[in-house]
């Protein structure tokens, strides 16, 4: 895997990890660009990140001046204007606030709020999903994001990425809502677990060779090492760098002559760590707990290790942990202080035994669907132990890596960032054309350019049966282990993406075609910069809304704003009928301002479930969210369109949209992930993630794997995708028709 790799959000930022803090005046930092010394050609204190042309402007929205980013004449990369502030300050919210104006934007321009710490990267947002693009005037946006406790850094800058020009003003940096100006520098004082180094050049571990004995001996200790860091009072005030003391204590630990002295070397070690107070009112376990820590491996164990254990559990104190906090607001985790160790593309034997305890760990303790796991999450410790430890290069570690990734049964479950060498094996090389599962068949439902597709010898709706003399169900046979997802519809999309790649610039394949002739075709393939695999060249996004036939109202959450909200409102209000597009990912968060015009009064639509912080492991229902009502509500059908494409957010917006009055959901089932995501790193780079916290319905029905069920099932047939119809659309026109 790459050295720190990320997805795109945070990629076009991170080539810039080694840039060197600059010393600012601690009463006042430049964020609004108004000085300038004589001989700078930016204002004092902002710099350059990669290539584009930075400058200063005399159009500012206040003030004299504003800081400008012009992209080069190709407009293939991103520019920063870039200021840095120390990060010495307490809070738990950081929010950036600043001013953009924009100028024939193709890709998009933001604010970047980034904080860095003990050489990783803590936080970052940088707008890219708010997609601001194309010609506006000067508009204020705002960026919030958790506050790292032991950040160094902070960088507030503007982005543009993609052609065109982007301009930004009145820069506001504000901790706990207090302007950063304003607030006072403190002193922090780092933790031992931050500045114990001693392995950061390796963990001198050597597990090769290892004995059934010396196996168990591993999952038991994967278990009290994960239970220990979740819980001892001395690791969550950050007083001992737990991966390292992993590094301490194997290699001896795996010299033990058997189960006596093994256990001895366990409770001294646990005693070691220093006394855990006796707590007389500390509550075990919570009187509605909706899922509690499995521990039944706990009372297996010789009496003194038990005991051991125990007291730890019951004594416990703190909810203050150092390897793990929860979002404001929300209760999801935020996993601070697990480093990624990029630095090694391939870890050495104990980084890779830390990085399977870190995962086996963070699934065990903090992940609201632990119980819907196809497989008893208390099995894949041992089964993936040899894996791990006998991965013989970086590709099998990658590969390992994933298929417990898979175990987890979570969409939003997979390997985001770091497997270059699971992209090298895919295959560098695409197929110039999308390919989904339609009735259960591998079928081709578009081509990225038109003017490919006769050289293909394909058209839209031929079935295609193999690649390479291997039969498609074959392939996903083999291949389903590496495509983590809630479930197969799920599965089976994420996979199609996959197919066709090959590092050969050509593959062969048979098909038949739409008038039903069996062929074998050799498809040439193309680079992934040669064929933009995921865009269209010039397509223009769709319209947030327009009128249908018949007065019927459309919306799409792909492209709606929230401006787009009262004129949908007057534009629609005697529609006969509207229909809401899911099959996409929402633009911005509109499901309160939209989902209220379908209310005629306020209705809850979500529960949720977040881990207890004083004890991990266990899961408590918490209130969800209520819709308001809307003083001059739609009264008309609505129909909700859903398929396997809407997840995550997509899936809370079809929620919402449900407790309309009128509300009918069409389609099929979605991605079944929903909650809100939390990210952590694995040893090597690796970028992953988990549903951090559960979603319900109010009754207590699940979301998660099963997706939100559509009122009438309707899928895409072959036929239709031949035809180019929209099946799902024309239902839904019909059955507001028939109202």
């Amino acid at each position: 895997m790459k050295k720190k790799v990320f997805p795109f959000l945070i990629l076009i930022t991170i080539l810039c990890l080694t840039i060197t803090s600059r010393a600012q005046d601690t009463n006042k930092f430049n964020l609004g660009f108004e000085d300038k010394k004589v001989n700078e050609s930016l204002p004092t204190g902002w710099f350059k990140w990669n290539n584009y042309d930075l400058s200063i402007d005399s159009s500012a929205l206040s003030g004299n001046f504003a800081g400008k980013i012009t992209s080069d004449p190709g407009g293939n990369s991103f520019g920063c204007i870039v200021y840095s502030i120390p990060a010495n300050y307490d809070g738990r919210t950081i929010q950036l606030e600043g001013n953009i104006k924009i100028k024939d934007v193709d890709g998009f321009a933001g604010l970047l709020l980034r904080i860095d710490g003990n050489g990783e990267l803590l936080a970052l947002d940088n707008m890219q999903s708010q997609q601001v693009k194309g010609t506006k005037d000067w508009q204020k946006y705002s960026i919030t994001l958790p506050y790292p406790e032991y950040g160094e850094t902070i960088y507030v800058a503007g982005i543009l990425s993609g052609k065109g020009e982007a301009w930004f003003d009145d820069f506001v940096v504000k901790i706990d809502s207090q302007d950063i100006q304003t607030l006072q520098e403190i002193q922090k004082q780092m933790p031992k677990a931050l500045t114990d180094k001693e392995f950061d050049n390796g963990s001198l571990v050597e597990l090769q060779e290892l004995s059934a004995q010396q196996l168990d001996d591993l999952e038991l200790l994967g278990k009290i090492w994960g239970f220990l860091k979740y819980h001892h009072p001395e690791i969550a005030k950050g007083n001992f760098n737990w991966d390292y003391e992993l590094f301490r204590f194997v290699p001896n630990y795996l010299l033990n002559k058997g189960k006596v002295e093994r256990d001895k070397m366990l409770v001294h070690w646990i005693s070691s760590l220093g006394e855990v107070k006796s707590c007389q009112n500390c509550v075990t376990t919570a009187s509605n707990a909706f899922l509690r820590a499995d521990l039944g491996w706990v009372e297996k164990q010789t009496e003194n290790l038990k005991n051991a254990l125990k007291h730890v559990y019951k004594n416990r104190q703190s909810e203050k942990q150092h390897y793990v906090s929860w979002h404001p607001n929300v209760g999801n985790p935020d996993f601070k202080n697990e480093k990624s160790y990029a630095m090694t593309s391939y870890p050495d034997d104990g980084f890779r035994l830390l990085s399977l305890f870190r995962y086996w760990n963070i699934v065990n303790y903090l992940f609201p669907y632990r119980h819907l796991t196809d497989k008893n999450w208390d099995m894949t410790l041992s089964e993936y132990l040899p894996m791990f430890i006998q991965a013989k290069d970086e590709l099998a570690y990658e590969l390992a890596v994933l298929q417990i990734i898979a175990e987890v049964n979570d969409t939003h479950a997979t390997l985001w960032e770091g497997g270059d060498k699971i992209a090298e094996w895919k295959g560098k090389n695409y197929a110039p054309f999308r390919v989904r599962f339609i009735e259960e068949k591998l079928t081709v439902t578009d081509f990225f350019y038109p003017e490919l597709q006769e050289r293909t010898g394909l058209t839209v709706g031929d079935v295609i049966h193999s690649i390479d003399g291997k039969k498609i169900d074959d392939i996903i046979t083999k291949q389903t282990p590496y495509y983590p997802a809630s479930n197969k519809p799920t599965q089976l999309r994420n996979m199609a993406y996959d197919l066709l790649r090959s590092n050969k610039e050509s593959i062969t394949i048979e098909f038949t075609s739409v008038s039903g002739q069996k062929q074998t075709k050799i498809l040439a393939l193309y680079s992934s910069d040669s064929l933009r695999t995921f865009t269209r060249i010039n397509q223009k996004p769709p319209e947030s809304y327009k009128m249908l036939e018949d007065s019927i109202g459309y919306i799409t959450l792909q492209t709606i704003k929230d401006d787009d909200i009262p004129l949908i409102k007057q534009h629609f209000k005697d529609a006969k009928g509207i229909i809401i597009d899911i099959r996409n990912y929402p633009a911005p968060f509109t499901l309160f301002s939209l989902g209220s015009y379908f209310l005629s009064s306020p209705t809850s639509f979500v529960k949720f479930t977040s881990s207890v912080a004083n004890n991990p492991g266990e899961f408590i229902f918490r209130k969800g969210a209520d819709i308001p009502n809307d003083n001059k509500s739609y009264a008309g059908p609505v129909v909700v369109l859903l398929n396997e494409t809407s997840q995550s957010a997509a899936e809370y917006a079809a929620m919402s949209l449900q407790a309309g009055q009128n509300t009918t959901v069409i389609g099929s089932t979605t991605a079944g992930a929903d909650g809100n995501v939390s990210r952590f790193y694995l040893p090597g780079g690796l970028g992953t993630a988990i549903s951090g916290i559960g979603v319900y319905y109010p009754d207590g029905t699940e979301t998660q794997r099963v997706g939100i069920i559509p009122d009438i099932e309707v899928k895409p047939t072959i036929e239709g995708i031949r035809n180019g119809k929209d099946e799902l659309l024309e239902q839904a026109i019909e059955f507001i028709k028939g109202k």
